[in-house]
This record gives C-alpha cells, structure tokens and sequence, in this order.
C-alpha cells in the first residue's frame, strides 16, 4: 500500500485555521424566471481547517467535493448561488472527516446588458457576483454580493475649480448675479475615478435577497454609470450626470448602506452587512477606499438617531 504522508504527525503540531484551493473554476447555470438560465464562469476557493495532529489535508478531497456537487446540483439550473456553495462546504466536512469547519467562496463574471441613455444603443457590462458559505459545528453562514464598476467624481476638486473660475469671472468684470447663473447652468470640472463598490449581505433560508437589487443600489451609489460603448450624445450625457453628482468614496459607502437599508427591510438584525467603495485615482497614484461593516441592527439603529 502506498504511503499517506498527509495522515503523518507533523514537525510542528499547530493547528491550521485555513488549508484548501483556489482557482478553481467551472460552470453554473442559474435559474432565471421565463428566461433562459444563466450561465456563470465561475472561481471556487474552498478551505477546511487542519488539526494539530495532521500533517496535511487531502487536496484531491477538495476538487472531488467541487465535482460531485456541482454534477449533482446543476444537472439542472440552480435556483441561487448561496445554496450552492452551503452544499459544497456541507460536503468538504463529509470528506474531510477531521475537519470542524468548511468555507467556500465563488465569484463569476456576470453579463449584463443595457442600453447607452440617449442613442439607445445596445452595450454589456460586466458584473462580478460573489457568494461565501461558513459550515461549522455551531455555525451555518451564507453570504451573496456583487461588484460593479462606475464614475465618481471629486466634490472637493469641483469646489476648487468653482472658486477659481468665479474669481477669473470678477476679474473679467462678471456681476455676482450673472456669476452665480453661469456657474448653475454648466457642469464644473472636477477630477474623476472609475469607482468599484461592493456589497456583501449574509442571508439565511427565511431571508433572501435578489441579486439584481444589490446590482441596482451600487450602482445608483456612484456619481454615475459606466458604459462600453458610448456616442457623443451619450458621452456628454454621462459627464454632466456625473458632475451634477459628485460623490467621496466615503458618500457611496454611505448612500449604499442608506439603501440597503431603505430597501432591504425583511433583513433580521443579525444580519452581517459588507460595504466597500474603492475609487482608482486618476491625477494620484493611489487608489482610495472606504469599508463599513455592520449588522442591519446597527445601520438602523444610525439611521434613527441621525448619524447617517
């Protein structure tokens, strides 16, 4: 018989709080009412925990649990892709007999369409789906999100071109009236960012939440959309839509926890909430970012007392 060195004690016998893959990616269908299914590329990272006494896991385990639970559970189209990965976690502690605690995550590219707001054209984006599962003796979590991508502009850059140019204005012997219209009627410039937000909520079997509202809100918390294609009319459309909007990192993460909240009213309290904005500079060489997390009892709680 071979040996399993992984069944050996080993060096140094410390416990491991995460051993697993990643990058593994295949296929999901997902179901969508009177439409067709829609089809993910999807990337698993799968861990399971190590006791001290183990030199190592089985990695093949791992790819084995992928395998048969996706065969198993997409022989047909899937309703929803939290379930999905809680069934693969559930199925790393079967195989993993050793194991006190499984975590799977996934994330697929998403094909959305749209279409530009004046020409009408048709375009795509791009929308990254994210799902996470814990299983655990006492613990059985699930968490869907997304990640889109947008247009932020810098309120404190517009403020700065707005006082100059109302200086060169006097200068050039403007009256405070006619000043005060000119600046009204035109977009400020301003310096911007392709904004990425990104939502996590934690769900549970009473508590589900449809992925195209998350969609809706990151977007909606940005200055503006972003688009793949764009005629002129479009184009000036979108940079006076963004400039009429400027907007900090830290007002999207904060516009969205004010609607996930708005909109998200069925969420238990306990419920875990992820929030990220991070905005890719573009007169800086770094990026800025701005996170909160926090249950749904505490972002209520902000919103009663006005803190938000």
């Amino acid at each position: 018989m071979l040996p399993d060195v992984q069944c050996r004690r080993p060096e140094y016998p410390f416990g491991l709080s995460r051993v697993g893959v990643t990058g593994i990616k295949k296929l999901v269908e997902v179901k969508r009412p009177s439409n067709r299914p829609i089809v993910l590329v999807s990337t698993f990272d799968v861990f399971v925990d190590l006791p001290c006494y183990l030199k190592g896991v089985s990695m093949s385990r791992n790819f084995e649990a992928i395998d048969e639970m996706i065969e198993s559970l997409t022989a047909e189209p899937i309703s929803n892709v939290e379930d999905l990965v809680v069934k693969i976690a559930e199925q790393l502690i079967k195989k993993h007999e050793y194991a006190s605690r499984a975590e799977v995550l996934m994330s697929a590219e998403f094909i959305n369409k749209k279409k530009t707001p004046v020409t009408n054209l048709n375009t795509q984006e791009v929308v990254k789906i994210l799902s996470e599962a814990v299983v655990g003796e006492n613990e059985r979590k699930m968490f869907v999100g997304v990640e889109v991508t947008g247009i932020t502009v810098c309120p404190c850059a517009q403020e700065l071109v707005k006082a100059r140019t109302k200086m060169k204005l006097i200068e050039m012997g403007y009256k405070e009236e006619e000043i005060e219209k000119i600046l009204s009627s035109i977009p400020i410039a301003s310096h911007n960012q392709r904004g990425r937000a990104t939502i996590k909520i934690e769900v549970t079997d009473d508590f589900r939440v449809p992925i195209t509202k998350l969609i809706d809100i990151a977007k909606s918390s940005m200055s503006y959309e972003s688009y793949e294609i764009l005629k002129r009319e479009d184009e000036v459309f979108v940079v006076e839509k963004a400039h009429s909007n400027p907007r900090f990192v830290e007002d999207c993460v904060r516009y969205m926890a004010a609607e996930i909240v708005k909109r998200l009213k069925k969420a238990p309290d306990d419920a875990l909430v992820i929030i990220r904005q991070e905005n890719e500079e573009s007169i800086h060489q770094h990026n800025v970012v701005a996170e909160r997390i926090a249950t749904f009892g505490e972002l209520r709680n902000e919103i009663n007392e006005g803190k938000i």
